[in-house]
């Protein structure tokens, strides 16, 4: 009798072997590197990893994705080393899990399936469970079949076996049912959060991203003098944490640390995650952090601006923190980096160096991309000063006579776009005073 669906078992870590295929698309080094991700996601899931196997294929086997002849190589390699699970770094349809699991007698997961697993064990909130368990279920829709059962009582199982095909339209009608549930849920959060995010439009926000375990709450915690949850493993971080950080003597901003990006990131779970990224996309700076110790580091850039396209948060300034330098030998890298990239700056969260050289990066971004003002209005004037405090960040403001004296700071873009009513009030009440 197969397992259930899942990543450990009673006994504690499962045995797991690992599936590439080398075709057209990628190389065999792509695909080397590809199994080693795969195998730190195995591990952070729960896995150990006992082995690997790589075909190279000028196409896909429908049935089984792999060729026959490997199909039966994997079967005998799962018995004669008492593997658990087959990992395999693409994503599976239905039919060829079925025939996978049928051929090789073991329990058959995609990379998808895997994210999933763990997004779901590192769910901690409310809103990270419901995005992770959409995720999840838009992903296994499509999938059905005869295996996936009694969804009714509650999302654990799936994956466990149930009376066949008679049981396949009601457990759909239960899916999209959740689904829809579940939707309305996020809908919910969504409001609620852009509601929290309105009183905070004074300050100017910027989002930490980058890669899965680049380090960004390490630097969170160094940048605000916190201690976010931090742990040296894939997706520690699910829920966005926003702090209030001092930029300098006169200058506060707020500071969100969100979820890491991957190769291959379920769309699903992009969609899902629809609300936690809103930090993202309606960040003001991002500050895109990389594991310089990498050597694929460039590759994870490309992954993370290619899903920053896909955000619509791929025209924000950005500054590049190139984190972890205390792990380099090769010093001569560093040039490298600064002739290919705009705005780097060398750091290392865990042991604090140049910390102090994101803070003047951001002042810089800051004075480039913003700009200062001064103006004068009456002191009666009370729902012109609420429409400032609504459209800019309030530097000061003092007051002089009749007048109040506002100190501003706008983006240059956005003088243009104060609106309507502001902009009418402003031409016939404020003065323009020189900064």
């Amino acid at each position: 009798m197969k397992k259930p669906v899942g990543i450990t078992t009673a006994r504690g870590r499962e045995r797991a072997l690992l599936v590439g295929v080398v075709d057209h698309h990628r190389s065999s080094g792509n695909v080397r590197e590809e199994l080693e991700e795969l195998a730190l996601l195995a591990s952070t899931a729960g896995a150990d990893v006992i082995g690997e196997v790589h075909q190279a294929a000028d196409r896909i086997n429908p049935a089984y994705f792999v060729g026959t002849g490997k199909a039966d190589q994997i079967a005998e390699e799962v018995e004669e080393k008492n593997i658990d699970v087959v990992i395999f770094d693409h994503d599976l349809s239905s039919v060829q899990v079925r025939n996978l699991e049928e051929r090789i007698n073991c329990k058959i997961l995609d990379r998808s399936a895997l994210i999933f697993d763990i997004f779901a064990s590192h769910a901690r909130s409310k809103e990270s469970k419901t995005q992770v368990e959409l995720a999840q279920l838009q992903y296994l829709l499509p999938r059905l079949t005869r295996q996936w059962t009694h969804l009714s009582k509650q999302y654990g199982g799936i994956g466990t076996k149930g009376p066949g095909e008679q049981q396949l339209e009601t457990d759909r009608r239960v899916i999209r049912t959740r689904i829809r549930h579940l939707k309305d849920q996020l809908e919910r959060i969504s409001r609620q959060k852009q509601t929290q995010r309105k009183g905070r439009d004074q300050f100017t926000r910027i989002a930490l991203v980058g890669y899965t375990n680049a380090g960004k709450s390490t630097l969170m915690n160094a940048l605000a003098n916190t201690n976010v949850f931090v742990e040296n493993r894939l997706f520690a971080t699910l829920d966005t944490t926003v702090r209030l950080v001092d930029l300098s003597t006169s200058q506060r901003i707020l500071l969100s640390d969100t979820v890491g990006f991957i190769r291959k990131l379920p769309h699903h779970l992009i969609a899902s995650f629809k609300t936690t990224l809103e930090e993202v996309i309606e960040s003001d700076i991002l500050l895109h952090v990389v594991d310089t110790s990498q050597t694929a580091f460039p590759d994870q850039i490309r992954v993370v601006n290619e899903t920053l396209v896909e955000l619509h948060a791929d025209q924000k300034p950005t500054v590049m923190v190139f984190n972890k330098i205390d792990l380099i030998e090769d010093r001569s890298v560093f040039a490298s980096i600064r002739n290919n990239y705009n705005r780097a700056v060398f750091v290392s969260g865990t042991r604090g160096i140049n910390i102090e050289g994101i803070r003047r990066e951001i002042e810089s971004v800051l004075d480039a991309e913003y700009v200062v003002q001064t103006i004068a209005i009456p002191i009666g004037e009370q729902d012109l000063l609420a429409s400032l405090h609504d459209s800019f960040n309030i530097l000061d403001k003092r007051y002089e006579n009749e007048v109040m004296i506002i100190r501003f700071r706008a983006r240059k873009k956005d003088l243009g776009k104060i609106g309507g009513a502001l902009k009418q009030k402003l031409a016939e009440k404020a003065t323009q005073v020189d900064r």
